[in-house]
Protein backbone atom coordinates (compact mmCIF):
# COMPACT_ATOMS: atom_id res chain seq x y z
CA UNK A 1 0.00 0.00 0.00
CA UNK A 2 3.11 2.69 0.76
CA UNK A 3 4.42 2.57 -2.56
CA UNK A 4 1.33 3.19 -4.95
CA UNK A 5 0.97 6.17 -2.23
CA UNK A 6 4.79 6.86 -2.39
CA UNK A 7 4.81 7.14 -5.99
CA UNK A 8 1.05 9.23 -5.93
CA UNK A 9 3.39 11.79 -3.86
CA UNK A 10 5.79 11.73 -6.32
CA UNK A 11 3.59 12.47 -9.34
CA UNK A 12 1.65 15.31 -8.08
CA UNK A 13 1.36 18.07 -10.06
CA UNK A 14 3.64 21.01 -9.64
CA UNK A 15 1.27 23.87 -9.86
CA UNK A 16 -0.52 21.83 -6.40
CA UNK A 17 -1.05 23.82 -3.43
CA UNK A 18 0.36 21.41 -0.82
CA UNK A 19 -0.89 23.31 2.03
CA UNK A 20 -4.61 22.84 1.10
CA UNK A 21 -4.07 18.86 1.19
CA UNK A 22 -2.14 19.64 4.96
CA UNK A 23 -4.94 21.59 6.30
CA UNK A 24 -7.90 19.18 5.57
CA UNK A 25 -6.04 16.37 7.31
CA UNK A 26 -5.20 18.27 9.99
CA UNK A 27 -9.05 19.48 10.66
CA UNK A 28 -10.40 16.27 10.09
CA UNK A 29 -8.29 14.92 12.47
CA UNK A 30 -8.56 17.68 15.23
CA UNK A 31 -12.69 16.84 14.46
CA UNK A 32 -11.98 13.26 15.34
CA UNK A 33 -10.06 13.95 18.41
CA UNK A 34 -12.04 16.37 19.70
CA UNK A 35 -15.20 14.19 19.72
CA UNK A 36 -13.04 11.29 21.22
CA UNK A 37 -11.89 13.56 24.22
CA UNK A 38 -15.22 14.91 24.78
CA UNK A 39 -17.30 11.99 25.02
CA UNK A 40 -18.77 10.95 28.88
CA UNK A 41 -19.87 7.56 28.85
CA UNK A 42 -21.96 6.45 31.82
CA UNK A 43 -23.16 2.94 32.48
CA UNK A 44 -25.44 1.72 35.01
CA UNK A 45 -29.08 -0.17 34.33
CA UNK A 46 -28.47 1.13 30.77
CA UNK A 47 -25.56 2.72 28.28
CA UNK A 48 -25.91 6.77 28.63
CA UNK A 49 -23.26 9.14 28.22
CA UNK A 50 -23.11 13.27 27.56
CA UNK A 51 -20.85 15.66 26.64
CA UNK A 52 -17.95 16.39 28.93
CA UNK A 53 -19.33 20.25 28.49
CA UNK A 54 -21.43 19.17 30.54
CA UNK A 55 -19.83 18.66 33.59
CA UNK A 56 -16.34 20.51 33.26
CA UNK A 57 -16.76 24.34 32.16
CA UNK A 58 -13.48 24.71 31.83
CA UNK A 59 -13.45 22.88 28.92
CA UNK A 60 -15.29 25.11 27.41
CA UNK A 61 -12.11 27.36 25.76
CA UNK A 62 -10.71 24.41 24.54
CA UNK A 63 -13.32 24.07 21.85
CA UNK A 64 -11.49 26.92 20.03
CA UNK A 65 -8.82 24.54 19.23
CA UNK A 66 -10.57 21.46 18.78
CA UNK A 67 -14.18 23.27 16.48
CA UNK A 68 -12.17 23.41 13.03
CA UNK A 69 -14.91 22.43 10.53
CA UNK A 70 -14.39 25.97 9.24
CA UNK A 71 -11.14 25.52 7.81
CA UNK A 72 -12.53 22.18 5.94
CA UNK A 73 -15.34 24.26 4.92
CA UNK A 74 -12.53 27.15 3.49
CA UNK A 75 -10.16 23.75 1.93
CA UNK A 76 -13.21 23.20 -0.04
CA UNK A 77 -14.17 26.46 -1.35
CA UNK A 78 -10.15 26.97 -2.47
CA UNK A 79 -10.31 23.08 -3.70
CA UNK A 80 -13.95 23.14 -5.46
CA UNK A 81 -12.57 26.78 -7.33
CA UNK A 82 -9.76 25.18 -8.12
CA UNK A 83 -10.82 21.88 -9.86
CA UNK A 84 -13.80 23.67 -11.15
CA UNK A 85 -11.54 26.23 -13.07
CA UNK A 86 -9.43 23.28 -14.09
CA UNK A 87 -12.45 21.38 -15.16
CA UNK A 88 -14.11 23.97 -17.72
CA UNK A 89 -10.72 24.72 -18.94
CA UNK A 90 -10.55 21.03 -20.31
CA UNK A 91 -14.27 21.27 -22.00
CA UNK A 92 -16.31 19.93 -19.54
CA UNK A 93 -19.32 21.97 -17.63
CA UNK A 94 -20.55 22.93 -13.86
CA UNK A 95 -23.04 19.58 -13.26
CA UNK A 96 -20.17 16.94 -14.87
CA UNK A 97 -17.50 18.86 -11.98
CA UNK A 98 -20.13 18.38 -9.35
CA UNK A 99 -20.94 14.54 -10.07
CA UNK A 100 -16.94 14.27 -10.29
CA UNK A 101 -16.37 16.30 -7.07
CA UNK A 102 -19.04 14.53 -5.24
CA UNK A 103 -18.41 11.15 -5.98
CA UNK A 104 -15.62 10.84 -2.66
CA UNK A 105 -18.76 12.12 -0.62
CA UNK A 106 -21.63 10.00 -2.17
CA UNK A 107 -19.74 6.50 -2.26
CA UNK A 108 -18.24 6.32 1.36
CA UNK A 109 -21.44 7.83 2.84
CA UNK A 110 -23.58 5.20 1.10
CA UNK A 111 -21.13 1.93 2.48
CA UNK A 112 -21.64 3.54 5.61
CA UNK A 113 -25.66 3.55 5.40
CA UNK A 114 -25.94 0.57 4.58
CA UNK A 115 -23.27 -1.27 6.71
CA UNK A 116 -24.63 0.61 10.01
CA UNK A 117 -28.66 0.32 8.26
CA UNK A 118 -27.38 -3.92 8.62
CA UNK A 119 -25.71 -3.79 11.84
CA UNK A 120 -28.86 -2.04 13.23
CA UNK A 121 -31.17 -4.77 11.97
CA UNK A 122 -28.87 -7.52 12.86
CA UNK A 123 -28.81 -6.07 16.77
CA UNK A 124 -32.80 -6.16 16.77
CA UNK A 125 -32.87 -9.13 15.39
CA UNK A 126 -30.78 -10.94 18.31
CA UNK A 127 -32.73 -9.04 20.55
CA UNK A 128 -30.71 -5.80 21.56
CA UNK A 129 -32.98 -3.59 23.48
CA UNK A 130 -34.15 -0.75 20.50
CA UNK A 131 -33.81 2.17 22.34
CA UNK A 132 -29.51 1.09 22.86
CA UNK A 133 -29.65 0.80 18.91
CA UNK A 134 -31.25 3.80 18.41
CA UNK A 135 -28.86 5.37 21.07
CA UNK A 136 -26.27 3.61 18.67
CA UNK A 137 -26.95 4.54 15.35
CA UNK A 138 -27.55 8.24 16.25
CA UNK A 139 -24.14 8.53 18.07
CA UNK A 140 -22.92 6.91 14.56
CA UNK A 141 -24.03 8.73 12.66
CA UNK A 142 -23.20 12.28 13.82
CA UNK A 143 -20.77 12.51 11.77
CA UNK A 144 -23.34 13.31 8.70
CA UNK A 145 -25.21 16.88 9.83
CA UNK A 146 -21.70 18.29 8.06
CA UNK A 147 -22.42 16.60 4.52
CA UNK A 148 -25.78 17.98 4.42
CA UNK A 149 -24.62 21.54 4.05
CA UNK A 150 -21.13 20.99 2.57
CA UNK A 151 -22.78 18.52 -0.48
CA UNK A 152 -24.68 22.03 -0.85
CA UNK A 153 -22.41 24.29 -1.23
CA UNK A 154 -20.67 21.96 -3.49
CA UNK A 155 -23.50 22.18 -5.91
CA UNK A 156 -23.63 26.12 -5.48
CA UNK A 157 -19.99 25.89 -6.32
CA UNK A 158 -20.24 28.05 -9.73
CA UNK A 159 -22.99 30.56 -8.58
CA UNK A 160 -20.32 31.34 -5.53
CA UNK A 161 -17.19 31.72 -8.06
CA UNK A 162 -19.18 33.86 -10.21
CA UNK A 163 -20.46 35.89 -7.40
CA UNK A 164 -16.72 36.39 -6.18
CA UNK A 165 -15.62 37.36 -9.62
CA UNK A 166 -18.93 40.28 -9.41
CA UNK A 167 -18.39 41.09 -6.14
CA UNK A 168 -14.79 39.78 -3.99
CA UNK A 169 -15.12 39.61 -0.35
CA UNK A 170 -18.10 41.37 -0.34
CA UNK A 171 -20.34 38.01 -0.36
CA UNK A 172 -18.93 36.68 2.38
CA UNK A 173 -19.37 40.09 4.25
CA UNK A 174 -23.13 39.53 3.03
CA UNK A 175 -23.34 36.34 3.99
CA UNK A 176 -21.90 37.00 7.63
CA UNK A 177 -24.38 40.22 8.14
CA UNK A 178 -27.24 37.47 6.82
CA UNK A 179 -26.24 34.95 9.40
CA UNK A 180 -26.14 38.65 11.79
CA UNK A 181 -29.77 38.77 11.15
CA UNK A 182 -30.60 35.23 12.02
CA UNK A 183 -28.97 35.24 15.23
CA UNK A 184 -30.66 38.20 15.84
CA UNK A 185 -34.13 36.83 15.29
CA UNK A 186 -33.16 33.89 17.64
CA UNK A 187 -31.96 36.50 20.56
CA UNK A 188 -35.21 38.33 19.83
CA UNK A 189 -37.61 35.42 20.16
CA UNK A 190 -38.41 35.35 15.80
CA UNK A 191 -39.39 32.99 13.92
CA UNK A 192 -36.79 30.28 13.69
CA UNK A 193 -36.60 29.53 9.93
CA UNK A 194 -34.83 32.74 9.96
CA UNK A 195 -32.25 31.31 12.00
CA UNK A 196 -32.39 28.20 10.22
CA UNK A 197 -31.02 29.71 7.31
CA UNK A 198 -27.66 30.16 9.43
CA UNK A 199 -27.19 26.12 8.56
CA UNK A 200 -26.28 27.36 4.99
CA UNK A 201 -25.46 30.70 5.04
CA UNK A 202 -22.69 30.75 7.84
CA UNK A 203 -20.55 27.68 6.26
CA UNK A 204 -21.40 29.20 2.50
CA UNK A 205 -19.33 32.51 4.21
CA UNK A 206 -16.14 29.53 4.95
CA UNK A 207 -16.72 28.34 1.60
CA UNK A 208 -16.56 31.83 0.20
CA UNK A 209 -13.35 33.13 1.88
CA UNK A 210 -11.50 29.45 0.23
CA UNK A 211 -12.61 30.72 -3.10
CA UNK A 212 -11.64 34.61 -2.11
CA UNK A 213 -8.28 32.92 -0.98
CA UNK A 214 -7.93 30.66 -4.54
CA UNK A 215 -9.04 33.70 -6.61
CA UNK A 216 -6.19 35.72 -4.87
CA UNK A 217 -8.60 37.99 -3.22
CA UNK A 218 -7.06 36.87 0.07
CA UNK A 219 -2.97 36.17 -0.03
CA UNK A 220 -0.95 34.03 1.95
CA UNK A 221 0.77 37.00 3.43
CA UNK A 222 1.37 38.65 7.43
CA UNK A 223 0.02 41.55 6.25
CA UNK A 224 -3.34 40.24 5.38
CA UNK A 225 -3.69 37.34 7.93
CA UNK A 226 -2.04 38.83 11.26
CA UNK A 227 -5.38 41.45 11.05
CA UNK A 228 -7.43 38.07 10.17
CA UNK A 229 -6.10 36.82 13.24
CA UNK A 230 -6.78 39.45 15.60
CA UNK A 231 -9.82 40.67 14.66
CA UNK A 232 -11.36 37.29 14.68
CA UNK A 233 -10.17 36.58 17.94
CA UNK A 234 -10.96 40.31 19.11
CA UNK A 235 -14.72 39.50 17.73
CA UNK A 236 -14.34 36.43 19.28
CA UNK A 237 -14.36 37.31 22.96
CA UNK A 238 -16.75 40.13 22.46
CA UNK A 239 -19.57 38.49 21.27
CA UNK A 240 -18.67 35.17 23.74
CA UNK A 241 -17.59 37.08 27.08
CA UNK A 242 -19.66 39.71 27.64
CA UNK A 243 -21.85 39.24 24.14
CA UNK A 244 -24.61 36.52 24.03
CA UNK A 245 -23.25 34.04 22.56
CA UNK A 246 -21.96 30.84 24.95
CA UNK A 247 -17.67 30.23 24.54
CA UNK A 248 -18.40 26.80 24.14
CA UNK A 249 -18.07 26.05 19.78
CA UNK A 250 -19.74 23.05 19.99
CA UNK A 251 -22.96 22.11 21.58
CA UNK A 252 -22.87 22.62 25.11
CA UNK A 253 -25.99 21.41 26.94
CA UNK A 254 -25.93 23.65 29.63
CA UNK A 255 -26.27 26.83 27.20
CA UNK A 256 -29.89 28.25 25.52
CA UNK A 257 -28.59 29.31 22.41
CA UNK A 258 -25.76 27.15 20.31
CA UNK A 259 -22.79 28.00 17.92
CA UNK A 260 -23.20 25.15 15.94
CA UNK A 261 -26.83 24.67 15.98
CA UNK A 262 -27.24 26.94 13.50
CA UNK A 263 -23.55 28.23 13.18
CA UNK A 264 -23.64 31.59 14.88
CA UNK A 265 -21.63 34.86 14.08
CA UNK A 266 -19.39 33.95 17.17
CA UNK A 267 -18.43 31.04 15.10
CA UNK A 268 -17.76 33.10 11.84
CA UNK A 269 -15.22 35.04 14.34
CA UNK A 270 -13.78 31.84 14.63
CA UNK A 271 -13.34 31.04 11.26
CA UNK A 272 -11.86 34.42 10.48
CA UNK A 273 -8.98 33.92 13.03
CA UNK A 274 -8.54 30.42 11.44
CA UNK A 275 -8.44 31.87 8.00
CA UNK A 276 -5.79 34.20 9.06
CA UNK A 277 -3.91 31.31 10.82
CA UNK A 278 -3.99 28.75 7.63
CA UNK A 279 -2.59 31.81 5.55
CA UNK A 280 0.19 32.96 8.32
CA UNK A 281 1.41 29.62 7.69
CA UNK A 282 1.20 28.82 3.94
CA UNK A 283 4.60 29.17 3.05
CA UNK A 284 5.93 27.35 6.12
CA UNK A 285 3.72 24.60 5.15
CA UNK A 286 4.57 24.63 1.46
CA UNK A 287 8.34 24.15 2.51
CA UNK A 288 7.67 21.47 4.44
CA UNK A 289 5.60 19.59 1.69
CA UNK A 290 7.89 19.67 -0.66
CA UNK A 291 10.23 16.55 1.12
CA UNK A 292 8.92 13.52 0.06
CA UNK A 293 7.89 11.59 3.60
CA UNK A 294 5.70 14.46 4.91
CA UNK A 295 4.13 14.93 1.63
CA UNK A 296 3.63 11.50 1.17
CA UNK A 297 1.48 10.93 4.81
CA UNK A 298 -0.66 14.29 3.47
CA UNK A 299 -1.33 11.90 0.74
CA UNK A 300 -2.00 9.01 2.52
CA UNK A 301 -4.39 10.66 5.08
CA UNK A 302 -6.05 12.37 2.18
CA UNK A 303 -7.03 9.50 1.14
CA UNK A 304 -9.06 8.31 3.45
CA UNK A 305 -9.76 11.15 4.80
CA UNK A 306 -14.05 10.83 4.29
CA UNK A 307 -13.62 6.68 5.50
CA UNK A 308 -11.80 8.22 8.81
CA UNK A 309 -14.56 10.85 9.21
CA UNK A 310 -17.27 8.72 8.65
CA UNK A 311 -16.50 6.14 11.02
CA UNK A 312 -14.59 7.43 14.16
CA UNK A 313 -17.59 7.40 16.13
CA UNK A 314 -18.71 4.12 15.33
CA UNK A 315 -15.54 3.29 16.58
CA UNK A 316 -17.07 4.94 20.05
CA UNK A 317 -20.21 2.68 19.28
CA UNK A 318 -17.63 -0.48 19.52
CA UNK A 319 -15.88 0.60 22.42
CA UNK A 320 -18.64 1.37 25.13
CA UNK A 321 -19.92 -2.15 25.15
CA UNK A 322 -16.28 -3.55 25.22
CA UNK A 323 -14.60 -1.53 27.52
CA UNK A 324 -17.98 -0.04 29.67
CA UNK A 325 -20.39 -2.85 29.60
CA UNK A 326 -17.54 -5.52 30.26
CA UNK A 327 -16.16 -3.20 33.45
CA UNK A 328 -13.04 -2.79 32.19
CA UNK A 329 -12.72 1.00 32.02
CA UNK A 330 -14.41 2.29 35.53
CA UNK A 331 -16.42 5.61 35.52
CA UNK A 332 -15.00 8.69 38.11
CA UNK A 333 -16.44 11.99 37.71
CA UNK A 334 -16.05 13.31 34.21
CA UNK A 335 -12.82 16.28 34.58
CA UNK A 336 -11.25 14.10 37.45
CA UNK A 337 -7.43 13.78 37.47
CA UNK A 338 -8.56 9.53 37.55
CA UNK A 339 -11.23 10.69 34.51
CA UNK A 340 -7.86 12.87 32.44
CA UNK A 341 -5.76 9.73 32.91
CA UNK A 342 -8.09 6.99 31.70
CA UNK A 343 -8.25 9.14 28.47
CA UNK A 344 -5.30 7.24 27.17
CA UNK A 345 -6.40 3.73 27.39
CA UNK A 346 -9.79 5.03 26.25
CA UNK A 347 -8.20 7.44 23.05
CA UNK A 348 -5.69 3.79 22.27
CA UNK A 349 -8.57 1.91 21.83
CA UNK A 350 -10.38 4.00 19.52
CA UNK A 351 -7.52 4.20 17.37
CA UNK A 352 -7.18 0.68 17.44
CA UNK A 353 -10.32 0.21 16.44
CA UNK A 354 -10.81 3.18 13.87
CA UNK A 355 -7.83 1.54 11.89
CA UNK A 356 -9.56 -1.75 11.80
CA UNK A 357 -12.52 0.01 10.31
CA UNK A 358 -10.33 2.19 8.00
CA UNK A 359 -8.60 -1.20 6.58
CA UNK A 360 -12.32 -2.39 6.06
CA UNK A 361 -13.63 0.62 4.40
CA UNK A 362 -11.42 2.47 2.83
CA UNK A 363 -10.99 0.50 -0.77
CA UNK A 364 -14.46 2.33 -0.86
CA UNK A 365 -13.17 5.75 -0.86
CA UNK A 366 -9.77 5.07 -2.80
CA UNK A 367 -11.92 3.07 -5.67
CA UNK A 368 -13.07 5.97 -8.27
CA UNK A 369 -16.43 5.49 -9.62
CA UNK A 370 -18.35 6.60 -13.23
CA UNK A 371 -16.86 9.73 -13.34
CA UNK A 372 -18.29 12.42 -16.39
CA UNK A 373 -14.78 13.33 -19.10
CA UNK A 374 -14.20 16.85 -19.29
CA UNK A 375 -14.39 17.30 -22.97
CA UNK A 376 -17.30 14.66 -23.69
CA UNK A 377 -19.79 18.22 -24.30
CA UNK A 378 -22.49 20.06 -23.10
CA UNK A 379 -24.64 18.06 -19.91
CA UNK A 380 -27.91 17.33 -21.33
CA UNK A 381 -30.89 18.65 -20.01
CA UNK A 382 -31.89 15.15 -18.49
CA UNK A 383 -28.95 14.44 -16.60
CA UNK A 384 -29.15 18.36 -15.06
CA UNK A 385 -32.85 17.37 -13.64
CA UNK A 386 -31.69 13.43 -12.46
CA UNK A 387 -28.39 15.20 -10.79
CA UNK A 388 -30.44 17.87 -9.23
CA UNK A 389 -33.20 15.70 -8.14
CA UNK A 390 -30.66 13.15 -6.90
CA UNK A 391 -28.65 15.66 -4.66
CA UNK A 392 -32.22 16.90 -3.20
CA UNK A 393 -32.64 13.43 -2.22
CA UNK A 394 -29.51 12.83 -0.38
CA UNK A 395 -29.56 15.90 1.26
CA UNK A 396 -33.39 15.11 2.56
CA UNK A 397 -32.17 11.97 3.50
CA UNK A 398 -28.85 13.41 5.63
CA UNK A 399 -31.67 15.63 7.05
CA UNK A 400 -33.91 13.43 8.43
CA UNK A 401 -31.20 11.40 10.08
CA UNK A 402 -29.86 15.06 11.64
CA UNK A 403 -33.37 15.65 12.50
CA UNK A 404 -34.26 11.93 14.27
CA UNK A 405 -32.06 12.67 17.46
CA UNK A 406 -31.39 9.42 19.34
CA UNK A 407 -34.46 7.66 18.18
CA UNK A 408 -32.12 6.34 15.65
CA UNK A 409 -31.94 6.01 11.87
CA UNK A 410 -35.42 6.53 10.69
CA UNK A 411 -36.86 3.90 8.05
CA UNK A 412 -37.77 6.23 5.63
CA UNK A 413 -34.59 8.32 5.54
CA UNK A 414 -31.95 5.30 4.12
CA UNK A 415 -34.12 4.34 1.11
CA UNK A 416 -34.55 8.27 0.59
CA UNK A 417 -30.83 8.50 0.93
CA UNK A 418 -30.45 5.75 -1.58
CA UNK A 419 -32.40 6.90 -4.46
CA UNK A 420 -30.87 9.98 -4.38
CA UNK A 421 -27.48 7.97 -4.44
CA UNK A 422 -28.47 5.65 -7.25
CA UNK A 423 -29.81 9.37 -9.52
CA UNK A 424 -26.34 10.39 -8.94
CA UNK A 425 -25.01 7.65 -9.96
CA UNK A 426 -27.08 7.37 -12.77
CA UNK A 427 -26.10 10.73 -14.01
CA UNK A 428 -22.07 9.83 -13.63
CA UNK A 429 -22.31 6.72 -15.66
CA UNK A 430 -24.42 8.85 -18.51
CA UNK A 431 -21.07 10.25 -19.14
CA UNK A 432 -18.44 7.27 -18.42
CA UNK A 433 -15.51 8.61 -19.98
Amino acid sequence: MFTPLRRAAERTPPGRDRHIDLLRAVAIALVVLGHWLAVVVTYGERVGGDTVLAFVSWARPLTWLFQVMPVFFLVGGFAGAASLGSYRRRGGDAIGWFLCRTDRLIRPTTAFLLTLGGAALLALLLGTDPATVGMGVWLACLPLWFLIAYVTVVLLTPILLALHRRAGLAVPAAFAVLVAFGDAARLLGGPAVLGAANYLLAWAAVYQLGIAWREGALSARPRVAVPMIAGGLAALVLLTVPGPYPVSMVTDPGDRLQNTSPPTLALLALAVAQTGIALLLHDRGGRMLRRTRPWTAVVAANSVIMTVFLWHMTAVVIAVPALYITGLLPQPPPGSAAWLLLRVPWLAFLTATLAVLVALFAFVERRGGPCPAPGAGKTGAGTVAVTLAGTGLVVAGLLGAALTGSAGLPAPMLPVYLLGAALLRAARSSHRP
